[in-house]
């Protein structure tokens, strides 16, 4: 199977050899997939490629720190079941009324394979991984609330992204297959900005790039420019009308690209200390 990735809607660039070798492994042996790399390269989009390529639904259930691992599989609404008991005249004998499927219930439930996309995973609780071992191992779920076993129907395609915010526990990930996605390099990014600015002067990319990853290699950052900060940078660099021996020399436009007083303040320093 050959993946391409789609940024933003538009076909982008071809994944690597490694990428789609894990993604194809992961497959076969019917392993969720695990994505690390930093905001910007490509996680959630691979998702997204390998759902068109193989003409399947996407399923995206993204994470935060309050989620739990249950709120994936169903929510009893027991508001709404207590509220219809006082005010309305259904049968709230029936619980079934009030079980909801998360995501991972509907990709269990599904008539069609699908796949699975559990975004950004390393923001909830270190319980949420191993909450979710059971279920992701078995292919099936107990609804106490109405003795019911909800069982796959079709093993979906499950792709897990994590930004390495924190580490994930180690019963999980042997269960799972890893790849890493490095950030890209220039020539790929210059690619990569190409595809939205494909009338961009070729001297103020080059000049863009060269300041981009001299920011990217200040130590001490809070938060290091990604992809998406480059291309609005861009963006604001060509609105502004900014010429391209200005870029480096006063990186104009800098609160686009950082997002931190702190970072902002450090950059600045260093410009003015050593230059780009």
């Amino acid at each position: 199977m050959e993946t391409t990735i789609f940024y933003n809607g538009t076909e982008d660039y071809i994944v690597s050899e490694d990428l789609r070798n894990s993604v194809n492994i992961a497959v076969m042996l019917k392993r969720p997939l695990i994505i690390k790399g930093e905001p910007g390269t490509g996680k959630t989009l691979l998702a997204r490629s390998i759902a068109k390529a193989l003409g399947l639904k996407l399923i995206i259930w993204n994470i935060k720190s309050t989620t739990k691992a249950r709120e994936g599989l169903y929510i009893y609404d027991t508001v709404q079941r207590l509220y219809d008991g006082q005010f309305g005249d259904g049968d709230v004998s029936d619980i079934g009324r009030y079980i909801k499927l998360g995501q991972l219930g509907e990709a269990f439930t599904a008539e069609q394979q699908v796949v699975l996309l559990i975004d950004e995973i390393d923001k909830a609780d270190l319980d949420f991984p191993n909450d979710l071992l059971w279920e992701l191992d078995v292919m099936e779920f107990y609804i106490p609330e109405t003795r019911e076993t909800i069982k796959a129907r079709q093993r979906p395609i499950v792709i897990i992204t994590s930004n390495a915010e924190k580490e994930l526990p180690d019963a999980f990930l042997r269960r799972c297959i890893f790849h890493y996605i490095a950030f890209p390099d220039p020539e790929m990014m210059s690619e990569i900005v190409r595809v939205h600015h494909p009338n961009l002067e070729e001297h103020l990319l080059k000049e863009a790039l060269r300041a981009f990853y001299w920011i990217r290699k200040i130590s001490g950052l809070h938060k290091r420019p990604s992809t998406s900060e480059l291309l609005d940078w861009v963006q604001a660099l060509v609105v502004g009308g900014i010429p391209a021996d200005r870029v480096c020399q006063e990186l104009p436009f800098l609160g686009v690209i950082l997002k931190h007083n702190q970072d902002i303040d450090t950059v600045l320093r260093r410009l003015r200390d050593y230059g780009v």
